[in-house]
């Protein structure tokens, strides 16, 4: 292969800036592509996304590139090689959101993948570049991350697709509903030629602030544990029911929490989250008799997760024993720790270092579509840094010249990547994604 863009590698701070400020004012307009007036909600096969799509595929028809839609919704945007049966790099995020979200959380990467097609200005690489704007990472709908990116990657499933959302319409349905809308929908598998995913987020943590550096490198994402725990007490009259009678399923509950969160505190890396709580017959007059609870568990090293998991699954069962109160547990998602391609970091360490930003490694606590993407193909993150660690929150930000060092990050790890695929070995040339 030849050498890619040379004697482009020079451009200036005003193309960035500029770059990265068309960047930022799409992030604005497609903030106003909602499900809900005055915030932004954005779900899987919404109205809202059907209107966020279009806008994005036009600019990504704009910057020269094919689109498409495939079966589950994402939009794919190719931006041709040089020749026809060259290797690809998939540059992506997802552009759904959780309830009342920020502007930058996923939108920004694939505005960040638009942005660098621009910056190519018309000039073909050595290889495609396909720009994938996921239809679903957060799993707000039906309670399953990563359905965009599963689909890609062949990892969504029948009892997937069986799942079904608030008002009881299953995924299959969803998706036939979609597929009819949009006849020409293409299959959502990965091109056998892609060889490298690239992903552009805010990093949602304070870190990278703490640190006073624009850009970081993600090594690693850590595993998650998701689970329900109930607790089933006894309601009863709150002004006739002794305190030494009571099986108050709220008050253990609380014990639980708070042994939880001491528990978690303890250990190094490890984060342990209850973010959902109900309570029935939720009445101030009663004494609650069943109280369901969420919890997220989190760390880099899945084993220190999954002892973390039980450990505190039995503090539940001790609990419920002492209070007689009943305990139901349901673990419902395992997601292993993915460490990104340790080639593709290093590359990533090397651009870094060459816009002047101290290379630092990562571990991400927040899921991303790479942690999916790295099953089938080589992956790599770069986090920007976000004010405040601010994030899945209406005061989300991301400072305009971080944008723009990204961008110059970005252009310079598309000069490097194609000198990377020239020392693939034929075997690795030749392997298909599956």
């Amino acid at each position: 292969m030849r050498t890619m863009l040379a004697g482009h590698t020079a451009r200036t701070e005003t193309d960035f800036d500029s770059i990265a400020a068309t960047a930022l004012a799409r992030c604005d307009m497609l903030a106003k592509c909602s499900d809900e007036p005055g915030q932004i909600t954005r779900t899987f096969l919404s109205p809202a996304m059907e209107r966020c799509n279009r806008l994005v595929q036009e600019w990504m028809r704009s910057a020269g590139m094919i689109t498409s839609f495939d079966r589950v919704g994402n939009l794919r945007g190719y931006y041709a090689a040089s020749s026809e049966d060259a290797l690809r790099l998939i540059i992506g995020s997802h552009l759904d959101t959780v309830p009342n979200a920020g502007r930058y959380d996923g939108v920004l990467g694939v505005m960040l993948g638009i942005g660098l097609v621009e910056a190519l200005a018309g000039r073909r690489c050595g290889f495609g570049i396909d720009v994938i704007g996921f239809s679903d990472e957060e799993g707000v709908r039906y309670g399953l991350p990563f359905i965009g990116s599963r689909a890609a990657t062949g990892t969504l499933l029948a009892p997937h697709l069986a799942r079904r959302d608030a008002d009881g319409i299953a995924m299959y349905a969803a998706l036939d509903a979609f597929q009819n809308a949009y006849p020409d929908v293409v299959d959502a598998g990965l091109d056998p030629r892609a060889r490298a995913y690239l992903e552009f987020h805010i990093e949602q943590g304070p870190v990278l602030e703490h640190a006073g550096l624009a850009l970081g490198v993600v090594e690693t994402i850590a595993g998650q544990s998701r689970a329900t725990v109930a607790f089933r007490g006894r309601a009863g009259h709150a002004g006739t029911t002794p305190m030494f009678l009571r099986r108050d399923a709220l008050a253990a509950a609380a014990e639980w929490l708070t042994a939880v969160e001491s528990a978690a505190s303890s250990m190094p890396g490890l984060v342990a989250t209850t973010g959902r709580i109900s309570c029935e017959p939720d009445a101030a007059n009663v004494i609650p008799g069943l109280v369901r609870c969420s919890l997220d568990v989190r760390h880099a090293d899945d084993a220190i997760r999954r002892a973390a998991v039980e450990d505190f699954l039995r503090t539940a069962d001790a609990i419920g024993n002492r209070r007689e109160i009943e305990v139901e547990r349901v673990v419902e998602y395992e997601q292993a720790a993915v460490r990104l391609d340790r080639t593709l970091v290093a590359l990533a360490d090397q651009v870094v270092s060459e816009v002047g930003v101290s290379p630092r490694h990562m571990t991400s606590g927040a899921g991303h579509d790479a942690m999916i993407m790295a099953a089938c193909v080589p992956s790599v993150m770069f986090f920007l840094r976000s004010p405040g660690g601010i994030s899945h929150h209406p005061d989300e930000a991301v400072y305009a010249e971080d944008v723009a060092m990204a961008l110059r990050a970005g252009i310079r790890f598309l000069e490097r990547f194609e000198a990377h695929l020239d020392q693939l070995s034929e075997s690795e040339r030749k392997s298909c994604t599956t």
